[in-house]
């Protein structure tokens, strides 16, 4: 029942890795993400990645027919994602408690701005408030500037993983406390979207907690981490991470500084934190005199991590991303081929696949009816009183 983001993407990942997903949208104008960013014949590119392997029933859950539709196939369901703002299912007569007394096993994933308590629950929180709240925002900036976007919405897609994360478990818990009858109990999975951001900030709490620090922005350098930063060369930017201690070594023999890598008080990364000024310069000296080309063949020569900043051409063309299937063709309902990303994380036995492309508004709906036992009658019957489309 999800829509948008961080629902939809946490239903993909089970999809493509065997779910059967039915996805109930609104009669009408669908799911709002088929209409986001740049259309194709209508409908978003976008939609092709988030919706394949999906089936499309198009339901009025504000109708009582609708609800009791829905019911019927939350009855024989294993889970039930939904990304509505906490209240929305009770107001729908679909309560998490009604649904679990009607199919015991159903595990439910709730995301949402807040969670589905305290305070701040009945607050409207999209991504970017909770990638705000979760601590994010305030970090991603140069120092003294405006905090910006990470440029994707990745406070729902930390969310969306999360209740992947936790419905795996809960469906884990299912299977090895079977119950009475052999019937696992399910359990809602509560995710808040702020929590996923904050689930992520590393050190952030314990370093104010003992030393009363506020972690503040630091551009593209890791702070306490040395050296780590962006580095330009004479045609773009480089990445390089030379902050392990024999990496450090290595590198300065890259950049000709044999006397840093010898210096005994860099020989650790907190020596080296001390002097990651002096360290970023000479590294910033030499990469201005290379190419990105030149200089990263000589770091890789040395082993030393690095990497430039890849565009959408940089992934689309580059070999390493096909050689893992990372950029698939995938054809489109109404006749295109568009290139979408491939499959993550990579199983050796029961890997990932693309089973079908996104659906049209409504495309399953007859089937999926007919699977509950609806006759065609009833179904046209339905879809005259605009329960169903």
């Amino acid at each position: 029942m999800g829509q948008l983001i961080a629902g939809p993407f946490a239903a993909r990942m089970l999809g493509e890795f065997g779910a059967e997903v039915v996805k109930i949208e609104p009669p009408g104008a669908g799911d709002p993400l088929r209409n986001w960013r740049l259309l194709q014949d209508g409908t978003s590119v976008w939609w092709q990645v988030q919706s394949r392997n999906k089936q499309s029933v198009a339901i009025d859950l504000r109708l009582a027919e609708g609800q009791d539709l829905a019911r019927r196939l939350i009855a024989e369901a294993d889970v039930l994602v939904e990304n509505f703002r906490p209240g929305q299912l009770e107001a729908w007569g679909l309560a998490p408690e009604a649904l679990l007394a009607l199919n015991p096993r159903l595990v439910v994933l709730r995301v949402s701005g807040y969670g589905q308590t305290g305070p701040y629950r009945d607050k409207p929180g999209f991504g970017v408030i909770g990638e705000a709240m979760g601590g994010l925002r305030h970090l991603s900036a140069e120092p003294g500037r405006v905090p910006v976007r990470v440029g994707v919405s990745i406070g729902d897609t930390l969310a969306a993983l999360h209740g992947v994360i936790g419905v795996l478990l809960a469906l884990r818990h299912r299977e090895v406390n079977p119950g009475g009858q052999g019937q696992g109990q399910g359990q809602v999975v509560d995710v808040a979207l702020h929590e996923a951001v904050f689930n992520c900030m590393e050190s952030l709490i314990p370093e104010y907690s003992a030393f009363g620090v506020v972690r503040e922005p630091a551009g593209s350098a890791l702070p306490g981490i040395a050296p780590s930063n962006a580095y330009r060369c004479s045609d773009g930017w480089v990445l390089i991470g030379g902050n392990g201690d024999s990496i450090f070594k290595r590198l300065m023999g890259v950049i000709g500084r044999d006397d840093l890598a010898q210096a005994p008080d860099l020989a650790d990364n907190a020596g080296r934190v001390a002097r990651v000024e002096e360290l970023d310069a000479a590294i910033g000296a030499w990469t201005a005199a290379q190419s990105m080309a030149q200089a990263l063949a000589a770091l890789d020569g040395a082993r030393v991590p690095a990497g430039k900043v890849y565009t959408a051409r940089d992934i689309h063309d580059d070999p390493h991303y096909r050689a893992r299937q990372m950029i698939l063709q995938q054809p489109t309902r109404d006749g295109h081929t568009v290139a979408v990303p491939g499959i993550v994380p990579k199983l050796s036995a029961t890997p990932g696949t693309l089973r079908s492309s996104a659906p049209r508004l409504g495309d399953d709906t007859d089937a999926v009816l007919a699977g509950m036992g609806l006759t065609p009658v009833q179904i046209a019957e339905l879809r005259a009183r605009g329960v169903v489309a």
